[in-house]
């Protein structure tokens, strides 16, 4: 039996390579996640410096094209999703008084397949060049006769790392409904909690039709197939469908954890409990209910005919009622509080309004005849980056600079953050403000270049240098998160917020088994309870006694670049003179995909166990 001794023999690369911590694995999603923000941030900022001026050249066409497919691929794949899952990782487990999720093992495997995907789908631009037909890979442009290599990268990649984001809500799901603490009903549940139990069930069901159609469009590119080919007898209008069955709920995907983070953030720094808690968990699970239900107001003019549109307009609409719900729920939870505008209360509360202009644009998309005039204009895409951004981006801001003490130990600069914060508020209205007035006034999106006269360039001018803006304030975050970690002082307190949660009742840094006995939850906000009713500590539910833990493991990593190779080996198949086999490469990649599960399956693994006096000689020095 391993101790808790032999773990820290590990040299500290073998350890992140191989740990199965919930904890660590939320910091290297943090970390992949940021990666991929600053790569596609920097994409849209190539893309708004050519758009800067009419007739510009400063990007062709087909880079254009490339960068605007890399850019919402990356987004929304690769960024926005991994930082979601960093902070689901590290807080659902604290928050339901778990000492980990509740397949260690398999959660690593979900953040190896995850990072393997994004790097395969990264690799294309040393390829002949990243995929070109948009993020949404509509048929025909991203077919075999219209688009190269790249779309290739798209369709493997996307395979990949969605098999990674799929294990991971299962595995979700399960540690939420099978090791909540005794006491802590479903209904006693962060709002946090409830958005991530919701969106791990969205994504079992929104990203297998993608997984689905993708193979499809694979074995159309690759192995000569015929689903999407109209000549040929398919249907291009198929592909749609299957997208938006899996695109639209992904936006909900993407927004009920940022939800989740406000309904936290507002709270804790409000002095209040969240207003209207019952309410707020049944508008989440309406929400996701009917972000199922409205994919086709993506389709409107695609000819569906007016009953199909009228149906899927009024449930489209209809989400506006639960999102309602939410917002005078959290402007109640601030009247009348003590608010602290601190950088994640300033995140936090500006997400409220800025959702708020997102979600009234999208009640007028939703309206088909006025649908007809806005379609494929850059109202579109105000419309959706007030959502994107202005939703989630600023709820992940707000929650970086929530939990961000719990997770490092110390926090971030408040003078740098409240900096970063206006540059970053003031650039994106900047930016996007002005982007439906350009779309009311005709400027088509996904175009390269417009003419001279045409009431455009001053515009654009201004959203291009609203973009550099909020590029600053991304800049000054990450000089924030490097000069913090230097000249911070150490947190050495449990709750530095006077929060209301579980997860701030854990010491700081947090143990690797998160908690030496098991908490007893005797109310909603359990930790804000014992701190009024209690004596300020949780009540254990079971004795102190030696803590059972999961053993780290290399096979994660392995099966991970196992699926890179034999996805890399299958684009090989559409590659001209290749230096090796195609099918050699496939061959390693199932080799060592299958042979890591055959060991895994084989071997016994039973953990090891901290025995009862160093958890006691830990839980002294911690405290």
């Amino acid at each position: 039996m391993a101790t808790a001794t032999a773990t820290k023999d590990k040299s500290v690369l073998w350890d992140w390579l191989t740990t199965v911590d919930h904890k660590k694995l939320a910091v290297l999603y943090l970390i992949a996640g940021t990666l991929f923000f600053v790569k596609a941030g920097m994409m849209a900022l190539f893309m708004r410096i050519q758009l800067m001026s009419a007739e510009n050249d400063f990007l062709t066409g087909q880079t254009f094209n490339e960068l605007i497919t890399m850019h919402g691929t990356i987004m929304l794949f690769l960024a926005a999703t991994p930082l979601i899952f960093a902070f689901m990782n590290f807080v659902i487990p604290l928050q339901i008084g778990a000492r980990d999720v509740a397949f260690p093992f398999v959660n690593a495997l979900g953040f190896w397949i995850f990072f393997f995907g994004g790097l395969l789908l990264s690799v294309s631009w040393f390829f002949g060049g990243g995929p070109d037909a948009g993020w949404t890979a509509y048929v025909p442009l991203s077919s075999g006769e219209y688009a190269d290599l790249g779309l290739d990268f798209y369709v493997v990649g996307l395979q990949v790392s969605g098999i990674g984001t799929l294990v991971s809500a299962i595995n979700f799901i399960v540690t939420i409904i099978n090791m909540r603490a005794p006491g802590m009903t479903m209904m006693r549940m962060p709002l946090f909690c409830w958005t991530g139990l919701v969106v791990s069930i969205l994504i079992v069901f929104a990203f297998t039709p993608l997984a689905a159609g993708l193979a499809l469009l694979m074995l159309d590119r690759i192995f000569g197939g015929q689903f999407f080919i109209p000549d040929m007898g398919g249907n291009a209008v198929l592909w749609q469908h299957i997208f938006w069955i899996f695109g639209h709920p992904e936006v909900y995907i993407l927004v009920l954890p940022a939800f989740g983070i406000i309904s936290e953030v507002i709270p804790a720094f409000s002095r209040k409990r969240l207003f209207g808690y019952t309410a707020m968990v049944f508008a989440t699970l309406v929400i996701a209910f009917l972000g199922f239900m409205v994919w086709v107001h993506h389709m409107f003019t695609v000819g569906l005919g007016p009953i199909t549109n009228s149906v899927f307009a009024i449930a489209t609409m209809g989400i506006a009622v639960p999102t309602g719900i939410k917002i005078f729920n959290w402007l109640f939870t601030m009247w009348g509080g003590k608010i602290t505008f601190n950088t994640a209360m300033l995140c936090a509360s500006s997400f409220v309004p800025t959702f708020v202009l997102g979600g009234v644009t999208g009640v007028m998309l939703a309206m088909v005849p006025v649908d007809y005039l806005y379609h494929d204009t850059y109202f579109v895409v105000a419309h959706f980056h007030y959502i994107i951004i202005g939703g989630i981006v600023l709820g992940l801001l707000a929650g970086t600079y929530y939990w961000y003490p719990k997770m490092f130990g110390h926090k971030l600069n408040e003078k740098l953050g409240i900096l970063m914060f206006w540059l970053f508020y003031i650039g994106f209205h900047m930016t996007f403000f002005i982007q439906h007035i350009l779309g009311l006034i005709g400027m088509p999106r996904r175009v390269y270049t417009y003419l001279e006269g045409q009431g455009m360039e001053t515009m654009n001018l201004v959203s291009s240098i609203g973009s550099f803006v909020m590029g600053a304030a991304i800049l000054v975050l990450i000089i924030n998160v490097v000069y913090s970690a230097f000249n911070s002082e150490r947190i050495t307190v449990n709750d530095p917020w006077d929060a209301r949660t579980l997860e701030w009742s854990t010491p700081t840094p947090i143990p690797e088994y998160n908690f030496a006995q098991t908490p007893q939850v005797r109310s909603l906000d359990p930790w804000f309870y014992e701190k009024v009713h209690g004596d300020g500590t949780m009540k254990p539910a079971e004795p102190m006694t030696d803590i059972h833990m999961p053993n780290g493991s290399i096979l994660p990593f392995v099966i991970g670049l196992g699926l890179f190779i034999w996805g890399f080996g299958m684009i090989m198949i559409n590659m001209d003179d290749t230096i090796v086999p195609p099918f050699l490469v496939i061959g390693t990649g199932v080799i060592l995909t299958f042979g890591s599960m055959l060991i895994r399956s084989i071997k016994e693994d039973h953990g090891y166990h901290i025995p009862l006096e160093q958890v006691k000689k830990i839980e002294k020095e911690v405290s």
